[in-house]
């Protein structure tokens, strides 16, 4: 099966035949917007609280309530979700539950926190534009991201909270279309977080999923354990399993910042397919992202994708920490280009001994690490592990450095 022309041309690959599309005679394609005031998106029914007078711009949603913000039925592709809410603190983007599911399924093909589901590390805002998503001001959620379904789509709202939510304004903008689906994937998105990884095993941003697809990319937000003060965190390579790799992998990177384009270190940026939003050393947090529109990731029979869990600081520094119990294992040293791998050696010297290489020191940490994975598959649902409760979401987000 091959990856559709229609999501390759819905993601920005084919910009001849977007500017043909501008002014391409429709067929058959009717739009349809779903919001407060016109919750079914039907034709004619827009409007109609107040004498059309801006009736229902938003609602609220209680603590514990599920909000249905589209129910459509049919074949289609959703092109555009916007809205916003009063309150935007980090426990609250971690406590509401943006949840779709598609073609009558009763498991989500998405579960995610809607602060992460938007590009939103750590559910810290920040004004920023990529491929995929955009906050004009810090204040808003926009996605980009084509979403086509045969059968019917719904998307829900859940305030896990324990507050109230006073004001949510939202639009879901689709196109109601009859295409030709045997090559079609459905979108979906993944999230999952360790307060602690454990030292030596790779984050797992997307657990082993079966069947063909896209990977799409990622967003990650790092909170640094803080035993490691303020080495560099970000020295762990991106590995993908594609198509039965078992236990090397076929797509591997060079380094963290690496992945997300950049070089030496990491500071705060935002380009349409790599960014960084948040690269704070004093308080230890960082957020960034890397999407696959350019450079696809095809996957025919499935797809894991892990960041290895790797700082690095000079040997002295280093070697400070482990005087002061922080948890860690040393597996290279960069002596002047000379790569020791320390791995490879019979009998290894130990970072206290005399004969340890003087160097950049590498090694295995310990972090908290969540991530948003996003793909398409051909199958509307996953057998993914289901999100974590609402109480691991949302503690030790502002942590005492």
């Amino acid at each position: 099966m091959k990856p559709t022309f229609y999501l390759i041309f819905l993601l920005g690959l084919a910009h001849c035949s977007m500017a043909q599309e501008l002014y391409k005679k429709p067929e058959g394609e009717t739009t349809r917007w779903f919001s407060f005031e016109n919750k079914s998106g039907e034709k004619g029914k827009g409007g109609m609280e107040n004498k059309g007078a801006k009736g229902h711009a938003f609602n609220s949603i209680k603590a514990g309530e599920t909000m249905t913000l589209l129910n459509a039925e049919g074949s289609g592709v959703i092109t555009r979700i916007w809205m916003t809410i009063d309150n935007r603190r980090p426990e609250m983007l971690r406590s509401l539950l943006l949840q779709m599911y598609w073609d009558g399924e009763s498991k989500p093909a998405v579960s995610v926190p809607l602060g992460d589901f938007f590009g939103i590390g750590l559910g810290e805002k920040r004004a920023f534009e990529s491929a995929l998503f955009s906050d004009a001001e810090g204040r808003s959620f926009n996605s980009k991201i084509p979403m086509p379904f045969k059968n019917g789509a719904k998307i829900t709202l859940t305030n896990q909270s324990g507050k109230d939510l006073r004001a949510l304004f939202y639009d879901v903008d689709m196109l109601e279309k009859d295409f030709d689906a045997a090559d079609m994937l459905y979108f979906h998105a993944y999230w999952n977080r360790e307060h602690r990884t454990e030292l030596g095993k790779d984050f797992v941003i997307l657990p082993k999923v079966e069947g063909t697809g896209r990977f799409l990319g990622t967003n990650v937000g790092v909170i640094a354990n803080p035993d490691y003060k303020n080495s560099w965190f970000g020295e762990g390579e991106i590995k993908m399993y594609v198509d039965g790799d078992t236990d090397f992998p076929s797509i591997i990177g060079t380094g963290t910042e690496d992945y997300i384009g950049t070089a030496y270190g990491q500071g705060t940026f935002s380009h349409q397919n790599q960014g960084s939003l948040i690269a704070d050393t004093l308080t230890g947090k960082y957020a960034f992202y890397r999407y696959h529109i350019p450079d696809p990731v095809y996957f025919y029979d499935g797809i894991k994708v892990d960041l290895q869990q790797i700082g690095g600081w000079p040997m002295p520094k280093v070697k400070q920490l482990v005087a002061e119990g922080a948890p860690l294992t040393p597996i290279t040293v960069d002596v002047n280009g000379d790569f020791k791998k320390l791995f490879e050696m019979e009998n290894p010297p130990k970072i206290q001994d005399k004969d340890f290489p003087k160097g950049w020191t590498n090694f295995y940490r310990s972090d908290d690490v969540s991530a948003t994975a996003y793909f398409y598959l051909d199958k509307p649902t996953t057998n993914l592990p289901q999100i974590q409760p609402v109480e691991e979401r949302t503690s030790n987000l502002n942590p005492k450095q």
